[in-house]
């Protein structure tokens, strides 16, 4: 078998509780997830990852080592690399961009697979050695890092080609797929004109079109979604709302809800007509059962717990003064630290907190789940891994970031937290099992460094998992013998 294509090592599944607090989910015993059997399960039964304690069983079985040295999977599963940061070329001539994150993925054309790449990189591009080249056209600020590319895969997997789709931007780091075929890729870094060398305001969502290189020319933000350290975002298709979540401290971030203005209709291109005050931009405000105000999701200690959600305007979106998550008195919003990852399923937004520490209220916690029902103005509680006592060791999971569905049922979970960095699927009894370890160390033999996994999606037919190291950059196509349940 070739090098870039291998069976890969191997672990255990970290058992789950099942267990009550406030009250009870409407949904029933279990819930199904767009194009998926059930996957997780409503309160009262919801789930909690404990990582102290691990059942065997689940998933696709042991990992196996990989003697090339980048990725262990299950028996019988393989991957290719379809680009590597500094190795492949765009049809440019210039090498793979840096810092592979969020990914869409799309039908292209005769069979084809379209990917658009994002490449978290802020500051100057000097101080990058793989920026996102400055495609003619394609370019919001020169100096800016960031961007995203556009990969194509052949109908036989093989073929690779790669094109820039917007270039300037700065720490480009999830986003959204749109129901309208584009790809919504948001800033995690909101510097001003002036600052870290830019000679453009930051913060912004952009929107791509993968298979039209002509549409992304002259990149123009969508202000209407706010200027702040955005992570993801996907759209409500029946009400039009738009999600966000922004990756923050000192203090939190903020889940954040735009609701369009009136007569609006979505569609592509459309997002880019709206002006930079159009829509209602609030941040979200949650409550027990009792109604008393909840500070900080990470106050929420059991799966199951649902808080309702009330919807405060966001006093100035574009943060000429202050940035967006400081507006806001004590008592007046619900924060959450590192809201990352995000997808839309049954009906509502699943959303990561990815962990919580010393600058959190709350109890310690090594990744939570929360689902948000639109209907019910309700959030749920669905997973909450507790701390890890031994990231170094073990397939143990902590620090969820992306995060998608498995049309085998499920989710697959991208780890970004400490030591080594996995893949994770979930199970419908709970159950979280290893799909992937990252074998690239990028650190020392005496002190090995593992870089976060990113971009996890699958191929509109389901036949193949991507997902990116984010360092050194290396995009993954991983197939296998998957099945249901």
């Amino acid at each position: 078998m070739s090098a870039d294509e291998r069976t890969t090592e191997a672990g255990g599944r970290a058992g789950f509780s099942r267990r009550t607090f406030m009250g009870r989910s409407a949904l029933g015993s279990g819930v199904a997830l767009t194009g998926s059997v059930g996957v997780l399960a409503s309160a009262p039964g919801a789930l909690a990852c404990e990582a102290g304690r691990q059942t065997g069983g689940a998933g696709y079985g042991p990992l196996v080592a990989d003697p090339d040295g980048i990725l262990s999977l299950p028996e019988d599963f393989s991957y290719r690399v379809l680009t590597r940061t500094g190795r492949t070329t765009l049809t440019t001539g210039e090498t793979t961009p840096g810092n592979h994150d969020g990914t869409g993925t799309f039908e292209g054309p005769r069979g084809t697979v379209l990917l658009v790449v994002n490449h978290e990189m802020d500051g100057p591009r000097s101080e990058w050695d793989h920026p996102v080249p400055l495609t003619e056209g394609l370019v919001y600020d020169p100096a800016a890092p960031g961007g995203c590319t556009v990969v194509e895969v052949g109908a036989d997997g093989r073929q690779v080609a790669e094109w820039v789709g917007v270039a300037g931007t700065s720490n480009n780091c999830a986003g959204g797929t749109m129901p309208w075929g584009t790809w919504l890729t948001c800033e995690e870094n909101s510097d001003l004109a002036g600052e870290n060398g830019m000679t453009r305001d930051h913060g912004y969502v952009f929107e791509v079109v993968p298979e039209d290189p002509e549409a992304n020319r002259s990149p123009r933000p969508i202000k209407a979604l706010g200027r702040f350290d955005h992570e993801a975002v996907v759209v409500d298709p029946e009400r039009g709302h738009l999600y966000l979540t922004e990756d923050a401290d000192e203090p939190n971030g903020l889940f954040y809800r735009w609701t369009p203005p009136s007569g609006f209709r979505h569609g592509r291109g459309r997002l880019g007509t709206l002006a930079d005050e159009d829509g209602a931009f609030e941040a979200f405000r949650c409550f027990d059962d009792r109604g008393r105000f909840v500070d900080d999701l990470s106050r929420v200690t059991e799966p199951g717990t649902v808080l309702g959600v009330d919807w405060v305007p966001v006093p100035d979106r574009d943060a000429r003064d202050t940035p967006v998550r400081e507006q806001f008195e004590d008592g007046r919003v619900t924060r959450g630290q590192k809201l990352e990852g995000m997808w839309w399923g049954d009906g509502g937004a699943y959303f990561v907190s990815s962990y919580a520490r010393e600058e959190s209220p709350g109890e310690p916690h090594d990744g939570q789940v929360w689902f948000y029902d639109p209907k019910r103005r309700a959030a749920t509680l669905k997973i909450r891994f507790g701390v890890n006592p031994d990231p170094d060791g073990g397939d143990r999971p902590d620090g969820p970031d992306n995060i998608t569905v498995s049309p085998y049922g499920g989710l697959v979970i991208a780890e970004d937290g400490e030591g080594l960095q996995h893949l994770f699927g979930t199970d419908e009894d709970g159950g979280t099992y290893p799909m992937a370890r990252n074998e690239v160390n990028i650190g020392t033999e005496d002190e090995p460094e593992y870089s976060e996994f990113a971009g996890v999606t699958f191929s509109p037919d389901g036949e193949t998992l991507y997902a990116s190291i984010q360092e050194p950059g290396i995009l993954l196509a991983i197939t296998g013998p998957w099945r249901r349940g």
